[in-house]
């Protein structure tokens, strides 16, 4: 067995029809912070959402508001950053976790009083990760229900050197299924290219085209902090 395997995102998504949310988080061949995050939907309240930028955050909100059925666990603020730190999640633990940096606490201090989301049978995990944009390295979490019943959560935090090409893919579900299966064992190896389009194109394209909803993608010089983005709606 090859603990190094790194595989490309299309190898660990392509094919696959319900991979849920998921989140990248690595370095560039060339020593850029990279991270993306997507979503995917089956039910007409997931899928009637949108991602949305402002003043360098990203939010998920509805694609037409008269057609939201229950807002709680579908629309939140996905990506903030803190000082110099890019804090990326499937839920509205992101903004747990920056007013748990605010007091001063470390990533998985932070949130230590969350667990995964309330929507039993599936009761889908919370995933988030962090990056350091002063050096590349980053972290990521995921909660997650302890049995079947959801009577305990169970926490996962993994801290990673940042090396040129190399990106960790950590996403909600195994797969589809009734109950959705919860993700398992550690964030996945994956290469991550130099060119943003390259790898917006090839997670857009990964991604199964009836469930797939929005993408972001961010690369970030790590020298003068300013960044690319890319944004995909498919709802627009």
């Amino acid at each position: 067995m090859d603990v190094y395997r790194t595989d490309t995102f299309e190898d660990r998504a392509r094919g696959n029809s319900y991979v849920g949310r998921g989140i990248v988080s690595g370095l560039s061949p060339s020593g850029q912070a990279v991270s993306a995050y997507f979503i995917m939907g089956r039910s007409a309240n997931s899928r009637n959402r949108v991602f949305t930028v402002r003043d360098g955050a990203v939010f998920t909100e509805p694609f037409d508001a008269s057609k939201v059925e229950d807002p709680s666990l579908i629309i939140y603020a996905a990506i903030r950053k803190f000082e110099n730190h890019l804090i990326v999640t499937n839920g509205d633990q992101t903004d747990t976790i920056y007013k748990g940096l605010e007091k001063g606490l470390s990533f998985s201090e932070t949130l230590e009083d969350r667990q995964f989301e309330p929507d039993a049978p599936n009761l889908t995990p919370r995933i988030s990760s962090i990056t350091d944009l002063n050096n590349g390295s980053y972290e990521m979490s995921i909660l997650k229900s302890a049995d079947a019943e959801g009577t305990a959560c169970n926490r996962f935090t993994f801290s990673y050197a940042p090396l040129p090409g190399l990106g960790h893919f950590l996403h909600t579900y195994v797969q589809d299924g009734s109950p959705l299966p919860t993700f398992q064992g550690e964030p996945e190896r994956i290469v991550v290219p130099n060119d943003i389009d390259d790898f917006t194109d090839d997670i857009w394209e990964a991604l199964d085209e009836d469930n797939k909803i929005s993408l972001y993608v961010r690369y970030t010089d790590l020298e003068s902090g300013e960044y690319e983005e890319r944004l995909i709606n498919r709802n627009e």
